[in-house]
């Protein structure tokens, strides 16, 4: 959620008109994230969150929008699309993709305890079983062929101590994914970015996921995966914590059991959710497009994870053993 392309208040005339939101009031850039531009914008019916997309095309979002629509009519916690006049949910400001989306109530819990996880946990597999019948197929355009296209791209910028294990991490997740345990994962529309700023909360009360724009067909372990890695960690050293991680995982398979091929593909994804954000931060950093208030993310705290994942032990899913 950074800024490439700026909108202000003379952007907005006569461009809102077209929504049933009443005069724009405010507009404020919002500075974290790094993928597209993104606004709070306060209009006379209330607060809303306006985006314009930089990477994603006209062809590629009606998935990511429609997919928020089909949740929030199923009581799922995710800002709903507004649509224009003419029952539209994408349109295009300055030449760009945009849509405006409700903004959820409360803040971000940055130090989560495992009360948060277990909500955390519990509405991700609601989300999972809600999305199973959405009609609409995408892949996660951050998987194993982005992947694949992304690491020669990066590797002449990296010590051989990284090179050396972004290329046999490579080869381990090219090679789980070839396996039966991996096909035979249970599969569907993931949120494939659950990270705590991609939460709000109000107390220990959840209400809502929010940033569907990395969502994509892939499997649900996947995700699970992505959350635990975030949420269940000690931040300086990767290092889960099991308590968290526990919350996490309970919670979820109250709503959504695991299956015995994800017990198998437990370890393999957990590494496979570090690489991903470990991957897609170098090329981030090395290869970066130009945007204001756009701040990076370090790249060595998924290194350091992954480095974990690899080496330790983890918590098993509900049913085995630590």
């Amino acid at each position: 959620m950074a800024v490439f392309t700026p909108v202000g208040m003379s952007d907005l005339d006569p461009w809102i008109n077209q929504f049933p939101l009443g005069k724009p009031i405010s507009i404020h850039g919002i500075s974290s994230g790094i993928e597209n531009s993104n606004f709070f914008l306060t209009t006379e019916t209330g607060e809303y969150v306006l985006t314009l997309f930089e990477n994603l095309n006209f062809e590629q979002l009606p998935f990511y929008l429609n997919l928020m629509r089909h949740l929030a009519e199923r009581q799922v916690l995710v800002p709903a699309p507004i649509a224009n006049r003419q029952g539209e949910i994408l349109n295009s400001l300055h030449g760009k993709p945009a849509a405006i989306v409700t903004k959820l109530e409360g803040s971000h819990q940055m130090t989560p305890e495992p009360v948060h996880c277990a909500a955390v946990g519990a509405m991700l597999a609601k989300m999972h079983l809600a999305a199973a019948d959405f009609p609409n197929r995408q892949p996660n355009l951050r998987g194993l062929d982005w992947w694949k296209a992304s690491t020669p791209a990066v590797l002449p910028f990296l010590t051989e101590a990284r090179r050396d294990l972004l290329s046999a991490e490579m080869l381990f997740q090219q090679s789980f994914a070839e396996s039966d345990a991996y096909h035979n994962l249970p599969r569907g529309p993931i949120h494939a970015d659950l990270f705590r700023n991609n939460v709000m909360f109000d107390g220990e009360q959840l209400t809502g996921f929010f940033d569907f724009y990395f969502a994509g067909y892939d499997t649900w372990l996947f995700d699970v995966a992505v959350c635990v890695n975030d949420w269940c960690i000690d931040l300086d050293s990767g290092v889960l914590d099991v308590v968290r991680v526990r919350a996490v995982l309970d919670a979820y398979s109250q709503v959504r059991p695991f299956t015995e091929d994800e017990q198998a593909a437990w370890q393999p994804l957990l590494r496979a959710g570090a690489l991903r954000f470990w991957l897609s931060r170098l090329y981030d950093l090395y290869l970066p497009r130009d945007a204001e208030m756009l701040t990076p993310h370090d790249p060595a705290h998924f290194e350091r994870i992954l480095r974990e994942r690899i080496t330790h032990p983890t918590p098993l899913l509900p049913g085995g053993a630590i």
